[in-house]
């Protein structure tokens, strides 16, 4: 097979606009050189690599395992780009970033330290839910995500670099926000919750910590966002778990509380993942490291009353 780096090139572009026509845009040639060349790699693996639908294109089984090849050389052919120009003695460097959505609330604070330790870095950052983030780390697209709970079956390695207590929130007006002792946990029984969506990290552990207490977490409604979640409570209709890094605003300015309950927080962990064997430019390690020495001290978070922990 004798497929050029500039063919696969095309074939990202193509994927990426869903069109030969846009996608001979965005590369400055003209759509019969990009059909060419298409159809060049399709007689070289003896496949289709697209089917068409209208004006549009989507790929075959053949064309979505070349595109994984195709994302993991061009990645590689950045990262020896990036080394090459460290040992020229270059002062710069860049860094892809992927977070959870929850992470964002604390993540500026660790990139704005970075950045003033490394002026030369420049950050690329995407801020995805649970399945954005496997795909990253799936299709190689990204430096390193950070994100909770590592995936499983997961051709990664998983490095812990600080706690992630998991409260439950309440409007200052619901009934057991004026509750000076500890909350029984089975008082939760009946109360409506505001949850996140059944791939979040978030959601998981919840469902996880309440079946391993003999209940099930009562669904109120649901949300994709942490922001929607505390806003929904704020409106009072109903209980929210949430990270204590997302709710420093809400609780200064006392528009929610954290509950004492029993056994809470859930303690689960932010990690930094990677793809497994991914070999880091000297800026993309330099942050790894800065992060693991770093971030407990950066990120400050309010003291919680309970000191009762679970680990997922």
């Amino acid at each position: 097979m004798n497929i050029t780096l500039k063919q696969l090139k095309i074939l990202e572009a193509v994927v990426e606009h869903i069109s030969y026509t846009d996608a001979a845009k965005a590369l400055y040639m003209t759509q019969p050189a990009v059909s060419m060349q298409v159809k060049q790699m399709e007689l070289q693996i003896g496949l289709p690599l697209f089917e068409r639908e209208g004006k549009q294109v989507s790929l075959t089984e053949a064309g979505r395992e070349l595109l994984h090849y195709a994302r993991n050389i061009r990645q590689q052919l950045d990262e020896a780009e990036l080394m090459l120009e460290e040992l020229k003695g270059l002062k710069r460097g860049r860094l892809h970033l992927t977070m959870a959505s929850t992470a964002n609330y604390f993540a500026p604070q660790l990139i704005a330290a970075f950045h003033h330790d490394y002026p030369g870095a420049q950050v690329t950052l995407d801020v995805t839910n649970r399945t954005g983030l496997l795909d990253a780390l799936d299709n190689n697209t990204t430096d390193m995500v950070i994100m909770g709970k590592p995936p499983e079956g997961h051709n990664v390695t998983a490095i812990r670099f600080m706690d992630n207590p998991l409260v439950v929130i309440a409007s200052p007006a619901h009934p057991l926000a004026r509750q000076k002792t500890l909350v029984p946990l089975r008082q939760l029984a009946d109360e409506p919750f505001i949850v996140r969506e059944r791939a979040s990290g978030t959601r998981i552990a919840a469902e996880k910590f309440f079946a391993l207490h003999d209940m099930q977490l009562t669904t109120g409604m649901e949300m994709n966002r942490s922001e929607s979640i505390k806003q929904a409570v704020m409106a009072e209709l109903g209980l929210g778990i949430v990270s204590l890094h997302t709710i420093e605003m809400e609780l200064a300015l006392k528009r929610v509380v954290v509950l004492n309950i029993e056994d809470f927080p859930i303690m689960r962990q932010w990690y930094i993942v990677h793809r497994k064997g991914k070999r880091f430019a000297a800026i993309p390690e330099a942050f790894k490291n800065y992060v693991l020495e770093h971030a407990e001290g950066l990120i400050n978070i309010v003291p919680l009353e309970n000191n009762h922990r679970y680990n997922p």
